[in-house]
């Protein structure tokens, strides 16, 4: 396998399916069924997830709401769905842990860096829910950030696209996709991959990026062995 520990970072609204909100129960377990995949061939799996299926803190604001609290909501939020992932993960038989970075003792156990090390050595996935347990940053700051602590090798970016295009492909036919393109070269395009913080902390530290597309079948499993899906962001 090319990768030996991993950061799969999903946004809420992938959960939804082909719903309006919430989370659909087939997506969660077709998305487990992926990560079972990589799983049994022994890849250490470290999982962060968003909250736009259920609440977003920037819509919140953006009707009046106070943004701090917008984002605590949000961060909520996270957990909800680090929970349901949690169920569908342990139905297929894998071993799980949830660590947030706000206490919610009983559901799960806070962040501490060493301890979620250790549960990704014992083959547990783990869970980090509330994303930095800070209002103002996004949960892909939070995976960059875990996936620094924990020495991944690589942040798998899953998204509803197959990659990184030059322009909006859904709304451009003739728009070109990289299958790999440098940080220098994304903040010079302006390109659009992840939020600006994220991305800096991802190639201060020299973490490699991969977008793709994780609503098609087998995606996942053949990223792990080296395939060439999607788009790769390195150094």
């Amino acid at each position: 396998m090319k990768y030996k520990r991993i950061l799969l970072k999903l946004s809420g609204e992938a959960l939804m399916g082909d719903r309006q909100y919430g989370i659909d129960p087939v997506r969660l377990a077709e998305y487990a069924e992926e990560i079972k995949q990589i799983h049994d061939k022994g890849i250490e799996i470290a999982i962060v997830i968003g909250g736009g299926n259920i609440f977003r803190g920037v819509a919140g604001a953006s009707n009046g709401m106070d943004r701090v609290q917008g984002d605590y909501m949000g961060m909520l939020a996270t957990i909800i769905n680090g929970m349901a992932l949690q169920g569908a993960l342990e139905d297929k038989g894998m071993l799980t842990r949830l660590q947030t970075a706000l206490k919610i003792e009983a559901i799960a156990e806070p962040y501490i860096k060493r301890r979620a090390v250790r549960h990704l050595e014992k083959g547990r996935i783990v869970i980090f829910g509330a994303g930095t347990g800070n209002p103002y940053f996004t949960t892909d700051t939070a995976a960059v950030l875990r996936g620094v602590e924990i020495n991944a090798d690589v942040i798998l970016k899953g998204t509803r696209v197959d990659g990184v295009y030059d322009s909006d492909p859904e709304k451009n036919a003739a728009a070109l996709k990289f299958d790999t393109i440098s940080f220098e070269d994304v903040l010079k395009k302006g390109l659009n991959v992840m939020d600006t913080t994220a991305f800096t902390l991802s190639q201060e530290n020299k973490l490699p990026i991969v977008i793709f597309d994780m609503n098609k079948k087998g995606n996942l499993v053949k990223i792990c062995e080296g395939d060439n899906i999607g788009t790769v962001v390195n150094i």
